[in-house]
């Protein structure tokens, strides 16, 4: 048989089935990669630069005014507050006093002969006597005796009370004189010697042992809540005292429940274990609902 009458054979199926190349697979399968669209940082222009140095201007304008808002503010804060005002004085002056006596002391010179001559003999005398009376109303802060004690307070209650008001003690002078001398009780005499004296004939004005006028006497309502107020003071006052008191002693609610300091030990032991199990019983008995 002719070579060109041979059957050609057909492809076998393992030539039809053989996978095809790797390389080929990956370049017909994965999708071309396209080159990105963001433009590159670009570098800041003369523009940038100066929208920014104008921003930042205006945030140092900004906070320049209101820095000098705020300084306004606290000035017109000391100026209507004088406590405020005199602790800045107060702390100005022990500044400069400082500055002064460290200044004198490095050029070798006495701190104090520089100072006395700023002062009189009066001034220095005065301010001596202040610094004393300072020093022992220091030293007398400890409790001495219950007289002294009870001086001191009725100083500070006094001193608490404020300035008298002379304009109403006069109004009410003068009103009561009118009063008297209307109803003929207050009578104008001539001594011997040609001084004129007022005579209260039944003791409405000028106050005796026997006169009752005083008792009708009515004070306002400021002179009320005042009074009111301090006693308010002094009744906590009293009471914080007897708080301290009782908590230095290690008492709770101030009640006596021993008989000496190894008893009393013994109680705090007992109050200390035994206290959260008894305290509906206890506040029973204070409530007088126990049976």
């Amino acid at each position: 048989m002719s070579p060109s009458n041979k059957r050609k054979s057909p492809p076998s199926d393992r030539e039809e089935t053989s996978p095809e190349p790797s390389s080929k697979r990956q370049a017909t399968t994965e999708p071309e990669k396209t080159p990105s669209t963001e433009p590159p940082a670009a570098a800041p222009t003369q523009q940038d630069r100066l929208a920014r140095f104008k921003a930042l201007q205006a945030r140092a304008k900004s906070s320049s005014s209101q820095n000098l808002k705020e300084a306004t503010k606290e000035s017109q804060r000391l100026a209507s507050d004088p406590s405020q005002l005199n602790a800045v004085t107060r702390k100005h002056a022990i500044a400069s006093h400082k500055l002064l006596k460290a200044e004198i002391e490095d050029s070798g010179g006495d701190f104090e002969r520089k100072r006395a001559w700023d002062w009189t003999i009066e001034e220095s005398e005065r301010w001596d006597k202040r610094v004393k009376k300072k020093e022992a109303h220091r030293d007398d802060t400890a409790f001495r005796d219950y007289q002294r004690q009870s001086e001191k307070t009725y100083k500070r209650q006094l001193k608490n009370m404020g300035a008298p008001d002379l304009e109403r003690y006069t109004r009410e002078k003068m009103a009561a004189i009118e009063k008297a001398a209307a109803e003929g009780t207050l009578e104008i005499v001539e001594t011997e010697d040609g001084e004129m004296i007022a005579v209260d004939r039944d003791g409405t004005f000028f106050s005796t042992a026997d006169s009752t006028n005083f008792a009708q006497h009515k004070p306002d309502k400021a002179a009320v809540d005042r009074l009111v107020e301090d006693l308010r003071k002094a009744e906590e006052a009293s009471l914080k005292k007897r708080r301290e008191r009782q908590a230095k002693n290690g008492e709770d609610n101030g009640d006596v429940t021993y008989i000496n300091e190894k008893n009393k030990q013994f109680n705090q032991k007992l109050a200390r274990f035994y206290n959260k199990y008894t305290a509906e019983i206890r506040e029973s008995f204070e409530r007088g609902t126990m049976v």
